[in-house]
């Protein structure tokens, strides 16, 4: 009687299983370079089709919120800043910190730097909401920590501060091939 081992490879060929592990470090070997590029594997446009931009909005956590005159203090950042888009693309993920820096240096017509966006603080301290509505610019981290120039609009903070989000406004950015939004904008994304 057969083995187990010796009926597979009757069937298969010997070298059947050295051939998948190569064929599965290969894909792995793909998904990685093209995870640590920014870029998705997604098929390319035809050539001439317009490229359509894509609306980001984004969210940043963090464990406690200070205003110190015109500086707003996030305490205990997370790794990463969350974005989407509403319909009908509806594209959601995770930025680096990094990353989202960058978004801040870039210059041209959709930037943080030539249009700095509003941004909706939003505090729960003591099972309620407050919320701060401000203009963000100058954004510095540090650690876990992130700070950046405010101009208030309109709200107030609790006075010991508390975990909060901080919703930021749209920027535009071209919805490409390389990227959904632009050469190497994200490290993770879904869309649905």
């Amino acid at each position: 009687m057969r083995s187990r081992d010796e009926t597979k490879q009757g069937y298969l060929g010997k070298g059947y299983g050295h051939m998948k592990k190569g064929l599965m470090a290969i894909a792995v070997l793909m998904f990685v370079l093209l995870g640590q590029a920014g870029l998705p594997p997604k098929a390319g446009l035809a050539a001439g089709e317009p490229v359509k931009k894509a609306d980001l909005l984004f969210v940043q956590n963090a464990k406690d919120v200070t205003v110190d005159g015109g500086k707003l203090v996030l305490k205990g950042i997370g790794a990463t800043v969350l974005f989407f888009t509403d319909r009908p693309d509806r594209i959601a993920g995770h930025m680096t910190n990094e990353r989202y820096l960058q978004l801040w240096k870039e210059d041209g017509k959709d930037s943080f730097l030539k249009d700095p966006p509003n941004a909706t603080v939003s505090v729960f301290a003591d099972d309620k909401v407050a919320d701060l509505v401000v203009t963000l610019r100058n954004p510095q981290f540090k650690g876990e920590d992130a700070t950046y120039d405010i101009s208030v609009i309109k709200g107030k903070l609790p006075e010991k501060g508390g975990p909060c989000a901080v919703f930021i406004d749209i920027i535009g950015m071209p919805l490409t091939p390389v990227s959904y939004a632009g050469a190497a904008r994200r490290a993770v994304y879904r869309r649905w």
